[in-house]
């Protein structure tokens, strides 16, 4: 017999997925919130039999079940912990520990994709190009490479997942993985996912309105409260606003914190640490301790939204020849403009002592320091006219 703890997420249900194909009945399997897996562990060890094999994925135990599994595996017990989060690393002093942060071909792993290729290198499920598939999609998504590589089919298979019960997805990923010789979206999924594709922007655009700047430790982040597609939000987020080092995703409901960047500099898998936490480069979370409630929602209650750039203008637009001005909360006013080689920014006409090597980074620290936004037409006419004046006066 064997039993398999794992994640309720799409990575961690895939990995049920594999067990069910590779074991059939001959598994009980059981998904769990980060919280909720120490008292599955602390069950299995105090009920479950010597002759039942346990297979722990996409989540670690706590020091004291740390312990108590190396004593049930020292007495006869057979288990593995497969993960891929640097913070379990540490497992690896065991003999029952595999944890790999990056494949051979410098891939990040997942969870799947790990559990995948200890099966077929034990004999016990046989590779497919359908399941080959499927298992790269639950990869690309639960890294975060999805996005780089632009593969929607990544981000739809995480949509859909949330779409259905677990048991439903299941037992459609098992029915279409078991007959299918590639994976697929069937036509009902496809216009399901559409019609969830517009509701997405739609929130989105909503959220946007409310993102909050601040500043912690020596990051500037964006602050947004939300309860649904955090991944995507924080993606898109990350997009419009390149000037933030990531973006920290809210769900008081649930009392947890989301972290996704988009840029290499940042591991946000260090920020969810902070806050007892942990994850992936570019995706991590962490409870909503009361240090993460200070800093990143009773920090944020003050502030007013990130305004954004304006959208539709004729005249005042980004790098332009004559200048491109900006507004803050306070209604002062600054001018990005090229000087020789090099940009300079004005200060309610007053030149500011700094230069920069080209328009992005001039933006940058503009946005960063005084939280600016590009100001619409009328406002930069209205400039230029006060300026004029002002020379002819």
């Amino acid at each position: 017999m064997y039993k398999l703890l794992s994640h309720n997420d799409l990575d961690g249900v895939s990995c049920g997925i594999l067990a069910k194909l590779a074991f059939g009945k001959d598994v009980k399997v059981r998904y769990n919130s980060i919280s909720g897996l120490d008292r599955e562990v602390k069950w299995f060890l105090e009920h479950d039999n010597k002759e039942t094999f346990l297979f722990i994925t996409d989540l670690s135990v706590n020091e004291e079940n740390e312990k108590a599994l190396e004593a049930f595996h020292e007495d006869g017990g057979e288990l593995i912990l497969l993960d891929h989060h640097k913070t379990a690393l540490h497992f690896n002093e065991y003999e029952w520990g595999f944890v790999e942060v990056e494949n051979e071909r410098g891939q990040l792993n997942a969870a799947t994709s790990l559990l995948y290729e200890y099966l077929i290198g034990k004999d016990l499920l046989e590779r497919t190009d359908a399941l080959d598939e499927y298992v790269e999609l639950v990869r690309l998504y639960d890294t975060w490479e999805w996005e780089a590589a632009d593969n929607q089919h990544a981000r739809r298979l995480n949509a859909l997942f949330y779409l259905i019960s677990i048991e439903d997805f299941e037992n459609k990923m098992i029915t279409r993985l078991t007959a299918s010789e590639h994976f697929h979206f069937d036509e009902l999924e496809k216009e399901i996912l559409n019609l969830e594709d517009e509701k997405i922007l739609r929130y989105i655009r909503r959220k946007r309105r409310e993102l909050v700047q601040i500043g912690v430790a020596d990051r500037i982040l964006g602050v947004v409260h939300a309860e649904s597609y955090h991944s995507e939000l924080g993606n898109q987020l990350g997009k419009d606003c390149p000037h933030l080092d990531y973006i920290a995703i809210i769900n008081m409901g649930g009392r947890r914190a989301g972290f996704r960047t988009i840029h290499n500099h940042v591991d946000v898998s260090e920020v969810a640490a902070r806050y007892g936490g942990g994850g992936h480069a570019k995706a991590a979370g962490s409870p909503l301790t009361e240090e993460a409630y200070n800093e990143l929602v009773a920090g944020a209650f003050t502030r007013e939204p990130l305004r954004e750039d304006a959208r539709r203008n004729r005249y005042n637009l980004k790098e332009a020849e004559c200048g491109s001005l900006y507004k803050n909360q306070i209604e002062e006013r600054f001018l990005i403009h090229a000087v020789n080689d090099e940009w300079a920014i004005e200060k309610n006409g007053i030149p500011l002592e700094l230069v920069f090597a080209d328009f992005a980074a001039a933006e940058k620290f503009l946005k960063r320091t005084e939280e600016a936004w590009l100001a619409r037409d009328d406002d930069f006419v209205d400039y230029l006219a006060k300026l004029v004046e002002k020379h002819r006066g």
